[in-house]
């Protein structure tokens, strides 16, 4: 080693013990005591005592419910899920084998009603226009600096479209309208491209990148642009397309949504905007909670002999919730929901799907297991915690599952829950532009100390 490789190794010594003297620093001046918060009656996350979101603004695109209002009494229900009024149920039913059920979806979510067969026509035609990237876009941009976090890619594409943008600043409601169709259309090939860039550049594997095709579906061009030999079933296409509905749209006060409210209300650009909810979907307490569900699977299965013992898995879920097991969280990931009680009904049709699946992949006893974990679950943790509110599955109890008999590897599934969800962040985004008018600005108590200002000479 020579004399300068010595010292750049002392030096970065010298810097990493700088660093954790800011640290012990950072962590003795910035802890507020969690007494002050009762005292002040602090809504922490915006929820109140019982969890329940504080309201904070007016919607008309989706409606989440887990209650029925008996009696001037709220007595829990089977959840329930409205776009513009139309229960999910019924939109999925409705779609009779129909390969564009996400395209109507977004259709509903913008403009409010459903389309008829030559609206959704011309809107598919419309969206097959903008689904498209040019070469340039994708080596320059898409391919430049790839990294293992494909969200991370997706903001760096997204705010670099800000620059292919004419008239990128105008937040007039047509303009937006535009710029949100673009986006939708084109955040598939940003998110598949980028994973085949990582895969390429950082994993040594051959580069290849095909161009959607007119006349598929969304989901259908995502498996197609997703795999080397471009095939899928008929049922692929279908449980892709369903999963893709069922995570369009959940309320306006889900973080990443209410970031579209919050940042949009500055008056921003589109493409800070959805780069903002992209940023909030990031996190493992929101998109990435089918990340951990599918991982505490693996574990299960590696630990568990027997798949059907009931008593054998029970037995190691109350590891799991005792801190013994798994990530030693105390935590059944996918089990449990901020406001649905005794179902989650995106949960209730996805595992439907999730089940016809395992069927065609001869995946059966996964599903089994899935199924078992998810009836045993709810009644433990309820035991653990001593809850009396109910304990039911959510949508990534089986979302992660499904993503991987589809074949989509883990570093696409928070991605695909982006590319779901832009239609529902587009349509709020509208919602807010048209009927707010005052930046979001909540409050926070000072519970600090006034200080007397000491010179720098002075000061110990």
């Amino acid at each position: 080693m020579t004399e300068n490789e010595m010292m750049n190794l002392d030096e970065m010594g010298e810097l990493k013990h700088s660093i954790l003297q800011l640290q012990d620093e950072l962590l003795k001046n910035h802890r507020i005591d969690p007494n002050l918060y009762v005292e002040y009656d602090v809504k922490r996350g915006l929820r109140d005592s019982a969890g329940k979101g504080v309201l904070t603004g007016l919607t008309e695109v989706s409606d989440v419910n887990a209650y029925d209002l008996i009696n001037g009494r709220k007595i829990p229900a089977e959840g329930s899920l409205y776009y513009q009024g139309y229960n999910i149920y019924d939109l999925v039913k409705g779609l009779n084998g129909r390969k564009f059920g996400f395209e109507e979806t977004v259709y509903l979510l913008l403009f409010g009603r459903l389309p008829s067969e030559e609206e959704l026509r011309k809107f598919v035609d419309v969206m097959f226009e903008l689904e498209t990237l040019s070469g340039r876009f994708v080596r320059d941009v898409v391919m430049k600096a790839s990294n293992a976090n494909i969200m991370n890619s997706m903001q760096r594409c997204i705010l670099t479209l800000y620059t292919y943008d004419s008239n990128p600043e105008d937040i007039s409601a047509c303009n937006v309208l535009r710029q949100c169709l673009e986006l939708i259309a084109k955040l598939p090939l940003i998110a598949v491209y980028s994973y085949h860039s990582y895969r390429h550049f950082r994993k040594d594997e051959t580069l290849f990148i095909r161009n959607p095709e007119k006349g598929l579906s969304l989901a259908e061009n995502i498996l197609l642009m997703l795999r080397p030999d471009g095939k899928y079933t008929e049922l692929e296409a279908k449980v892709l397309d369903i999963a893709l509905i069922l995570h369009a749209e959940h309320g306006g006060g889900n973080n990443s949504t209410f970031t579209t409210h919050v940042v949009t209300s500055s008056g921003t650009d589109t493409y800070s905007s959805v780069a903002a909810s992209i940023g909030s979907l990031k996190g493992p307490r929101h998109g990435g909670a089918n990340l951990k569900v599918q991982d505490m699977f693996e574990d299960i299965k590696a630990h568990i002999e027997d798949w059907t013992n009931e008593e054998e898995v029970e037995a190691y879920l109350h590891k799991i919730l005792d801190k013994q097991a798994f990530d030693r969280s105390g935590l059944i990931y996918g089990m449990g929901h901020a406001v649905y009680t005794l179902s989650d009904p995106r949960e209730v049709i996805l595992k439907k799907f999730a089940g016809q699946l395992a069927e065609e992949k001869g995946l059966n006893d996964e599903f089994a297991l899935y199924e078992l974990v998810e009836r045993l679950a709810g009644r433990l943790i309820m035991e653990q915690r001593k809850l009396f509110k109910n304990v039911c599955a959510n949508v990534d109890f089986y979302s992660g599952f499904v993503y991987t008999m589809l074949g989509i590897p883990k570093e696409l599934f928070t991605p695909i829950f982006a590319i779901a969800r832009i239609p529902g962040w587009s349509a709020h985004r509208l919602e807010e532009l048209l009927n707010a008018s005052k930046i979001i600005r909540p409050a926070y108590k000072y519970v600090g100390h006034h200080t007397d200002f000491v010179p720098i000479g002075e000061r110990k």
